[in-house]
């Protein structure tokens, strides 16, 4: 990674850079700009990529070619976009000595994706439950870019040769097309380890969080109840009220994970507290065991507020500061072009592309 500010010559000029700045890797990752972000998101990406910083090579992306797959108003999309990049630099991504950038700034995304296209096949793609999870019924009506996006996620990763790709258990499949797609077009064009078969980086409880209303659906943004979710932006006194409104059950706290484990909603939010402690789920159950609803609402609000409140706070700041924000995007589409140029031209050389 190019890092114009920071980074020293490496050593060995044909050693990747995170491998001469002595790092376990290279993590490319995305963020839609649809809708208002909160705390699933939050606990289920955006925090684990500043913590993933310091032992990676971090690509950080706002995958607005994506977003584009069902229709969007520009408008709001480009408002949505800069609010993702606001959340990566709030949440604490050094977008100085890391990359924060936006799909649709680097062109070679999409011409790595129509090689892709021509890689992967039919029967890959008619496999992808995200599409018929998101086409529903109407599947003769839907984009043809929401049925083909898995290839351009594929582009994504593999434009960088990321080493790892922090998923939660939703878009596994999607990272498995990535590694089917790669060992497919290394194995066509003959050209053994080309693109590196990409591991992915799971991380443990709470990455799916459950609405604040319904403890057995994931929390969403496209809800209408905005009681069922905690925005990143919230502040005090709306994370306070939507957790004292969540809805729990009438029985006291559980006492042992099987109890919780029959009990969504309570579960959701012993989940949503462990997360946020950084504690493990037996800890809090054990800690909570058998007291009120009312006494352990208070606490989890006191730990919302203090985590959440500086996050939603430097949100709404540099959200305020759009010249900011763009600049760090342009700079960090500069950064990643630099990355991704000469991985096309090099797969456009493998494949037989002539070039100037």
């Amino acid at each position: 990674m190019p890092d114009v500010t920071t980074a020293a010559p490496a050593a060995n000029p044909h050693l990747p850079h995170y491998q001469a700045r002595g790092l376990k890797g290279r993590i490319l990752s995305g963020v839609q700009p649809t809708g208002n972000l909160h705390l699933g998101n939050y606990l289920g990406a955006i925090r684990n990529f500043a913590r993933l910083q310091h032992d990676y090579e971090c690509l950080y992306c706002v995958v607005d070619m994506h977003a584009i797959t069902v229709w969007q108003d520009p408008a709001a999309l480009s408002g949505q976009t800069r609010e993702i990049a606001s959340a990566f630099l709030a949440a604490g991504v050094d977008g100085h000595k890391h990359i924060i950038f936006n799909q649709s700034m680097v062109p070679e995304h999409a011409q790595l994706a129509w090689i892709f296209n021509c890689v992967a096949r039919l029967g890959w793609m008619n496999r992808m439950t995200q599409f018929k999870e998101k086409a529903g019924k109407d599947r003769e009506n839907v984009s043809l870019g929401l049925y083909a996006y898995p290839a351009l996620m594929a582009a994504d990763i593999l434009i960088y040769k990321a080493t790892h790709v922090p998923v939660g258990e939703d878009q596994k499949q999607h990272l498995e097309l990535t590694r089917d797609i790669a060992i497919k077009f290394n194995n066509d064009f003959k050209a053994p380890d080309f693109f590196p078969v990409t591991e992915p980086l799971i991380f443990g409880a709470a990455t799916r969080v459950m609405s604040l209303r319904d403890g057995t659906k994931k929390m969403s943004k496209s809800d209408p109840s905005d009681f069922s979710r905690i925005n990143l932006t919230d502040d005090a006194d709306a994370i306070a009220q939507k957790i004292r409104r969540a809805k729990t059950d009438p029985f006291p706290m559980p006492d042992s994970a099987a109890d919780a484990e029959k009990r969504p909603d309570a579960d959701n939010l012993l989940g949503i507290y462990a997360a946020l402690a950084d504690m493990e789920k037996d800890a809090v159950i054990l800690e909570y065991a058998g007291r009120q609803f009312s006494d352990f609402k208070a606490a989890l609000t006191e730990l919302a507020v203090t985590k959440l409140g500086p996050v939603g706070a430097e949100m709404q700041r540099l959200m305020k500061d759009p010249g900011h924000v763009d600049r760090i995007l342009h700079e960090g589409a500069e950064r990643a072009r630099a990355i991704a140029a000469p991985i096309l031209a090099e797969t456009y050389k493998i494949v037989g592309f002539l070039q100037p």
